[in-house]
């Protein structure tokens, strides 16, 4: 795949894949998450990806719902501890029209007062709901245990209170403080020339002033295991381990994804699968994680199980666990592990959207986009040592901390 860049005057980059589809998919990410909120920002970064699709000084909120869905396309956004993204999906001849309508959305809200009011509604029900489920609610609350104290373990839906307080005036502080243009990726993957692609970026968003991130985010460098117990009167147990991880930037990023890929990664035949739901038949929702951040990371271990379960499956976690640190994994067994992690990479190649996002993510955070030949040579180089010291350095008791829920 042969991928093309370039910068516009302000320092937004461009990333764009020619493919021969007649659906394109285009976004752009933005270098701010929850983690760049002041504690009375709780939940800005949020409220703003859902605010900003409300009104433009030249479009009221339902003709910007309405302006890709009229010509079948479709526009969503998300955010996370460190990035937004506004993205979207449609036929390829509508992409002067997908960029210009980014461009208003995010160059030219009004966030008009009426509209904030319902949205902030919207966003308490989506807490109160959130709040309700207690198999996604565990994952908040475990970051907020293991990173106390620092923004990266605050809710990214911020709090009831706090998102009912907020104003346009606000709104328009964070972006000011916040949404950098060297911060910015417009990334595509669509049957257009890149000549063509980047000629209406530049268009569309070389009117926003450059402006340039300065002030660095507050690292974390403070972890220190927990227990907590929590009383929720669940049907099931609940329970997390895990702990801080490598970062983005880590040189063993790569080996930790292969040993999580076998611990309990998307395949049936994860260890903690097999021994658990398979051999046992005491867990239904059981995976584990790593999510790599720019300072930090996490790995954890998440199942749910019936309470009189629950004792016996952190044993048998444990025994899986023990058994990556001290038995290194035979050439077949490592060269299965490797060709399965490089099968789901490439199937992940295959949905279009999914890697658009993903070239954005990449070019946001090493200004580049590794090929997925280079990247395959590497996970063939990795060692079962390597695992075994990735497990042994991650994974000791000692290190892990516990939330449970029952």
């Amino acid at each position: 795949m042969e991928y093309t860049s370039t910068i516009l005057s302000n320092g937004i980059r461009l990333i764009h894949l020619s493919v021969d589809s007649p659906v394109a998919h285009c976004g752009v990410l933005i270098n701010t998450g929850s983690r760049d909120e002041t504690p009375a920002e709780q939940g800005m970064a949020h409220f703003i990806e859902h605010t900003i699709f409300k009104g433009t000084v030249k479009r009221k909120a339902y003709h910007i719902i309405s302006r890709l869905e009229d010509v079948g396309g479709e526009m969503n956004a998300y955010t996370s501890k460190e990035e937004t993204a506004i993205h979207a999906s449609f036929l390829c001849e509508y992409y002067e029209r997908t960029i210009e309508l980014f461009s208003d959305i995010l160059i030219d809200s009004t966030f008009p007062e009426k509209e904030l009011k319902k949205e902030q509604e919207v966003i308490v029900d989506e807490i109160n709901s959130y709040n309700d489920t207690p198999a996604e609610l565990i994952f908040d609350e475990f970051e907020e245990l293991i990173y106390e104290g620092h923004p990266m373990g605050r809710s990214i839906l911020g709090t009831p209170e706090l998102v009912r307080s907020f104003q346009a005036t606000d709104i328009r502080r964070f972006i000011a403080a916040n949404y950098h243009t060297d911060q910015m990726v417009i990334c595509s993957v669509g049957n257009i020339p890149a000549r063509k692609f980047f000629h209406l970026a530049a268009r569309y968003f070389e009117r926003l002033s450059s402006n340039y991130r300065e002030k660095l985010r507050t690292s974390f460098s403070a972890y220190h295991p927990k227990q907590r117990v929590v009383e929720k009167g669940t049907f099931q147990a609940h329970c997390i381990l895990g702990g801080e991880a490598f970062d983005v930037y880590h040189p063993d990023r790569l080996p930790l994804v292969l040993l999580n890929s076998i611990l309990g990664g998307q395949s049936g035949n994860s260890r903690l699968n097999l021994s658990l739901r398979e051999r046992n038949g005491i867990a239904y929702n059981l995976e584990s994680s790593y999510t790599a951040y720019s300072d930090t990371g996490t790995l954890t271990i998440y199942f749910g199980t019936d309470p009189e379960n629950l004792e016996r499956a952190l044993m048998l976690i444990d025994k899986e666990i023990k058994l990556l640190q001290n038995k290194s994994l035979g050439g077949l067994q490592l060269n299965k592990a490797r060709k399965q992690l490089i099968g789901q990479l490439a199937m992940s190649q295959e949905n279009h959207e999914d890697l658009m996002l993903a070239i954005g993510k990449s070019m946001l955070v090493f200004n580049k986009v590794e090929s997925l030949k280079d990247i395959y040579k590497k996970i063939e180089e990795i060692s079962g040592s390597q695992l075994m010291e990735v497990a042994n350095r991650l994974l000791l008791p000692g290190n892990l901390s516990r939330l449970i829920y029952q």
